[in-house]
């Protein structure tokens, strides 16, 4: 798998034209970034530091001594026919990647991470012609290559999600890949059985997929279209066969040939004479690892071992870094964690997600959210009750103890009035009651019906479990006698 990932810089790698994404075509570009001559370029310290960090997060053994080479080509996409990366000696390699699927770890080796120039964009939206945007020539952009660890579509979806949310995580990239922040080549190829033997089909290198579903389904369609060429004729196999590279066609679900797949010799690379090499000392190392944070994978596996989480709620909570950070103030502030993370997911998540932002902009600090679930998990307002409470402390400076008091949400704690409200849930509803007691098929949900009407009766205000508890006991009672 081959990844592209724009880094999060203001400026262009090798000038000083902004890095924008909604600017008009070729507005940001300047004599460095398309190539004129005798212009210069300069290296973006804050781009590196950002590849470096990214490097020491995959587990790379990080380079001490780095340069830049010229990659010819002659596209439209780049004026000065040559893209300015590095060949031989990558800031980063020899690393690894870990996470899971279908609850098991999975380990794909990174065989490099190295910092280059983005191209610009073609345009194929006008017949008969080519249009071609360079603001994006010149954009600060880490390419992170695997070994050929990963094997089936579905390891790849996981994959690519999951090194996205790091990159976020980290801070070094958004990683839209609406905006072609961050796009995905995977490399194909199928291992087939067959007559005793391995048979090893060409590669075919998909580009630029800028969605998880492409990703999927792409490698889905290049499997079943190289079997069935193999089947067809057996000579369909590497060094027999060329290597393609290959677009997805989303509308149409398949890939069609592009052209052959290039080879390091292609590019001609060359050592670019303008540039001078970097060299990456032990304490420039040690100061950019302190941004190193956890990664969404290993925070996801604590949630669950640590606080007993569903991994569906865990992974809900990880999916944003600020959101798993207050969370865990939460849990600090003295919150139950298994209360605190449902009402996570299911109230204040919610309600972030009403409102189009996320939930460290509801202008509530962990201390006032773990209030919340302190007092639902003391029984003073019932988790139905807490619901409520919860849109009130968006606009309330009051403690929700005292809202629940003022908005009559307290808890009634009192048996004989909850008595009372089964009678009437029984009496009221005598067809859930038969069910209740008689029905094996319907016994359990006649029984949470019966539940649902005493919460009703009560406004809320009553206590679920001392509920459920005169409930068992009123059936019970009707079944003895």
């Amino acid at each position: 798998m081959e990844i592209h990932v724009h880094l999060a810089t203001a400026t262009k790698l090798f000038c000083a034209c902004p890095v924008r994404y909604d600017a008009p075509p070729n507005s940001c570009v300047c004599e460095v970034c398309l190539g004129h001559p005798g212009s210069l370029p300069m290296l973006n310290r804050r781009a590196f530091e950002l590849a470096l960090l990214t490097g020491l997060s995959l587990n790379c053994e990080i380079a001490r001594h780095t340069k830049w080479d010229r990659k010819s080509y002659y596209y439209p996409d780049m004026p000065k026919n040559y893209q300015i990366s590095q060949y031989d000696l990558p800031l980063a390699n020899k690393g690894w990647f870990e996470f899971d699927v279908d609850g098991a770890p999975k380990r794909v080796r990174v065989r490099r991470a190295h910092l280059e120039e983005d191209a610009g964009k073609n345009i194929h939206d006008t017949p008969g012609c080519t249009l071609v945007d360079l603001n994006r020539a010149g954009t600060p952009l880490l390419e992170i290559v695997t070994e050929p660890d990963i094997e089936s579509a579905e390891e790849a979806y996981v994959f690519c999600t999951e090194l996205q949310r790091l990159i976020v995580h980290l801070g070094v990239g958004e990683a839209n890949m609406q905006k072609g922040q961050m796009r995905f080549e995977p490399n194909v190829n199928l291992a087939i059985e067959a007559e005793g033997r391995e048979f090893r089909t060409p590669i075919s290198e998909v580009k630029n997929l800028n969605s998880f579903r492409s990703v999927r389904q792409a490698i889905e369609y290049e499997g079943r279209r190289q079997a069935a060429e193999w089947e067809t004729d057996h000579d369909y196999v590497l060094d027999k066969r060329p290597n393609e590279n290959r677009g997805w066609d989303a509308d149409r679900g398949v890939t069609d040939f592009q052209r052959g797949k290039e080879a390091a010799h292609d590019y001609r690379y060359f050592p670019d004479p303008d540039l001078v090499p970097v060299e990456v000392s032990y304490a420039m190392v040690e100061a950019i690892g302190c941004g190193m944070v956890e990664a969404p994978v290993a925070r996801r596996r604590r949630f669950v071992a640590e606080y007993g989480m569903p991994m569906k709620d865990a992974d809900t909570i990880v999916e944003h870094r600020a959101t798993a950070e207050l969370f865990e103030q939460v849990i600090a502030a003295g919150a139950p964690a298994e209360l605190a993370s449902k009402q996570f997911v299911n109230v204040w998540l919610k309600l972030a997600n009403d409102r189009g932002v996320a939930v460290t902009e509801l202008g509530l600090d962990a201390e006032r959210i773990a209030a919340l679930a302190k007092v639902t998990d003391a029984g003073t307002v019932s988790r139905t009750a807490a619901n409520q409470l919860a849109e009130v402390m968006l606009s309330r400076p009051e403690p929700p103890g005292k809202l629940a008091e003022e908005l009559g949400l307290v808890q009634v704690q009192d048996a004989g009035a909850t008595a009372a409200w089964v009678e009437q849930a029984f009496a009221a509803n005598e067809q859930a009651v038969r069910d209740a007691l008689a029905n094996p098929k319907k016994m359990q949900a006649a029984a949470g019906f019966l539940r649902g009407q005493v919460m009703k009766l009560s406004g809320g205000k009553a206590d679920p479990k001392m509920v459920g508890k005169l409930i068992e006991e009123r059936l019970d009672g009707m079944r003895s006698g």
